[in-house]
């Protein structure tokens, strides 16, 4: 019986541990820190022997396969180890994809994967295919493969997913953009970031898509410099292309196939003009995968966006708040300055990976009336904006944050938690902290 090592007992490592046992591998999952109650549960009823808060390297290193979590940096010792080894070290999604012959729809991107991904699985779903959601969204792939398979899977994509990756292949590539993000990760190389992220045309045949944003500076650059099998499929909101998506007299234009789909903006449920890219993305996917053009407008005017980015959680006399805390990045944080149609108080902060704040300055100068830090570190954001912002106060908490912009703020006024960090100094997750910005709003 083949031995497979999962590293990470969370959602991915879980799900891969389900589909070991099924696949009937002997498999044990090791946790370098405490493994939490809903995981702990699901492996004992699985009969899955695990350890957590360290790692016993005599019992990993005699893995036939190891899944690594793609929290877990490539570098630390035990991977190097294992890899010197000669032990193949994958990620949860190239293992799932060996046991599924589905039709894989992969979503990668700085921004926009996680709206592009809900946004096509709800097309596709509403046109009637049988379709999955997983990667780095909902539950695992490996779990679904291994508790109900699909005949066809929309994935959204991180680069530390596709740094696992060998055999793995999309049918349909998306690239939604790509800007500086995770350059801790990379060395604070952005070659090296960009080349991880097209990750996800590897192993593409000639009857496969990578769908793209022309206008990305990162993208066409390095599609100038390399061979790429698949067929090129781009979108632009700044120029026409004779094949793709582009922008006319406010009218999405879809030339892929002979139905030409002409939308105007306005019936996108969703605003913004990331949104528009977004749109045209899954737009494009789904007509490749033959769904009829009415359905996929009647599905872009019902769409009800991604909970924590742009979130409009309420107003309170007169202010509105927007919970935006998916912004992980610099970028992120852009697009949502660039929506924002009133004075702004910017909740903004946490954990930084390498930001350059000076691309936000021009909309902070117009938009933005104070900043309320929410981090551990916040000497960067003071350096860069103290300039332009006469307000800039910090605070320790979501609770203490909210309460502050509410003194800052006057009718008429937004505030916007959009905080470019990472979440990790104060919070759990992303998620973690969007909720608790909702709920410190909601006891105002």
């Amino acid at each position: 019986m083949k031995k497979l090592v999962v590293l990470g007992g969370g959602e991915s490592g879980v799900g891969a541990a389900l589909l070991g046992v099924q696949k009937h591998f002997e498999v044990f999952v090791s946790d370098k820190s405490e493994i939490t109650k809903k995981y702990k549960q699901i492996l004992l009823n699985a009969n899955i022997s695990f350890e957590e808060k360290q790692h016993t390297e005599s019992k990993i290193l005699t893995a036939d396969i190891v899944v690594k979590s793609p929290g877990i940096p490539d570098n630390v010792p035990l991977v190097l180890k294992l890899k010197e080894s000669g032990i193949a070290v994958i990620s949860e999604i190239e293992f799932a994809a060996k046991y599924t012959s589905a039709n894989i729809i992969g979503i990668t991107g700085s921004n926009g994967k996680t709206t592009t991904t809900t946004l096509l699985h709800h097309i596709l779903k509403k046109a009637g295919l049988d379709v999955g959601m997983a990667g780095n969204i909902g539950d695992s792939f490996a779990a679904q493969v291994a508790l109900k398979t699909h005949a066809n899977y929309v994935l959204e994509l991180s680069s530390f997913q596709l740094d696992g990756i060998i055999d793995f292949r999309c049918h349909i590539a998306i690239l939604t953009n790509i800007t500086p993000d995770h350059l801790d990760r990379y060395n604070y190389n952005f070659e090296q970031y960009i080349s991880s992220k097209f990750g996800i045309i590897k192993n593409q045949k000639s009857t496969d898509y990578l769908i793209y944003d022309a206008d990305n500076e990162a993208i066409s650059t390095w599609l100038k410099n390399n061979k790429v099998t698949s067929k090129l499929v781009p979108f632009s909101v700044e120029r026409e292309v004779e094949f793709g998506a582009f922008l006319e007299n406010k009218q999405i234009i879809i030339n892929i196939t002979k139905e030409i789909i002409k939308m105007p903006l306005s019936t996108l449920s969703v605003k913004g003009k990331h949104n528009v890219k977004n749109a045209m993305a899954a737009t494009m996917a789904a007509q490749l995968l033959k769904v009829r053009k009415e359905s996929i407008k009647e599905s872009l005017e019902d769409f009800e966006g991604v909970e924590h980015r742009l979130e409009n959680v309420a107003k309170v006399k007169g202010v509105s708040y927007i919970n935006d805390s998916k912004a992980t990045n610099v970028n992120a944080t852009f697009y949502a300055l660039e929506c924002m149609d009133k004075q702004t108080i910017w909740i903004v902060g946490g954990v930084d990976k390498g930001n350059d704040y000076n691309d936000l300055l021009p909309l902070v100068r117009e938009k933005v009336k104070a900043i309320v830090c929410l981090g551990l570190d916040n000497e960067k954001i003071k350096n860069t904006f103290s300039n332009v912002v006469d307000f800039i106060v910090e605070t320790a908490g979501a609770e203490e944050a909210v309460k502050v912009a509410q003194k800052l703020s006057e009718q008429g006024d937004a505030v916007l938690l959009s905080p470019a960090c990472a979440s990790f100094d104060l919070f759990e997750n992303y998620e973690d902290r969007g909720r608790q910005f909702k709920q410190a709003v909601k006891n105002l």
